[in-house]
Parts: C-alpha cells; structure tokens; sequence
C-alpha cells in the first residue's frame, strides 16, 4: 500500500505541478517509475500468499483429484526452482550494478537498489510458497490442492 500511495502521490505532485503552477518536478516520475516496478512485484509475492497467481488448471480437469495434487506439487517445484533461477540470475547482475553503480538522474540514488527488488521478490515468492505448503502440511490439507476453480475435489 506504501508503495502504491507514494505513486499516486508522486503523480498527482507532478499533475499538480504542471496544470496549476505551469512548472514540473523531474524527481516525481523517477519516483513513481520506481514505486509501480516495486509494488508490480510486491503485488506478485502478495498473490502467492493468497494463492490468486495466475495459473493454467484446465488440464488437470481431466486427472483425478490425487494425480492432480502430483502435478500441481510438481509444477510448484518447476516454479520454485524458476524463482530461485531468476533469484540467483539477478543477483549476479546486482552485483554489478553496486560494483559499477549507476546513479539515477534525478532521485540520485544507486539504481542496483531499485534492481534489488528482482532477487528479494522472487526469493519471498518462494517463501510464500514454502509456507503455503508447510501449512498444508501442518493440517494434513494437501488434497484441497486438487480442487480447481474453487471447485470440488
């Protein structure tokens, strides 16, 4: 939410600016830029916790319910094992954007710092996920990973 209210707030300054005072602020669009790539990813780590990522099931359709707990478990794998792909990949490229730092224009802030938000959010992307399995776990709940669609078992 901080996130998002520091973009709004950004952009209104900048709307603000422009149509009543007749002048601008470059830093608001540099600051609101940095806000939306920072809350797109943060609100990719809030829907894993809430299980509302987007997810192609219509394939399972066909599977009964305990094949299909299989290849969801299975595919959750393949997508931790992405995140931890993408996770590493970024932050060997943030190693060199603080080795060479590069300096935004107007903000005047490392940009590695901005770039650190790939790594952190597909590291808490896997978080999520272990947790969300580590509850299921916990209540003996891992059929309910068969229903589709909010759907029956």
């Amino acid at each position: 939410m901080a996130l998002m209210a520091t973009m709004v707030f950004a952009l209104t300054l900048q709307v603000f600016m422009r149509f009543v005072l007749s002048s601008s602020l470059a830093w608001t669009e540099e600051l609101s830029r940095y806000s939306f790539i920072w809350s797109v990813y943060m609100g990719g780590v809030l829907a894993v916790k809430h299980s509302q990522h987007v997810r192609i099931t219509a394939q399972f359709l066909v599977f009964p319910p305990k094949i299909r707990v299989g290849m969801t478990i299975f595919t959750d794998l393949l997508w931790i094992a992405a995140n931890f792909f993408i996770a590493y990949q970024s932050g060997l490229a943030l190693q060199s954007a603080f080795e060479f730092p590069e300096v935004s224009p107007t903000l005047g802030i490392v940009k590695g710092y901005v770039e650190a938000m790939l790594p952190a959010c597909f590291l808490l992307m896997n978080l999520r996920l272990i947790m969300k399995y580590w509850e299921l776990i916990k209540n003996h709940d891992l059929m309910s990973l068969a229903k589709i669609g909010g759907g029956e078992a």
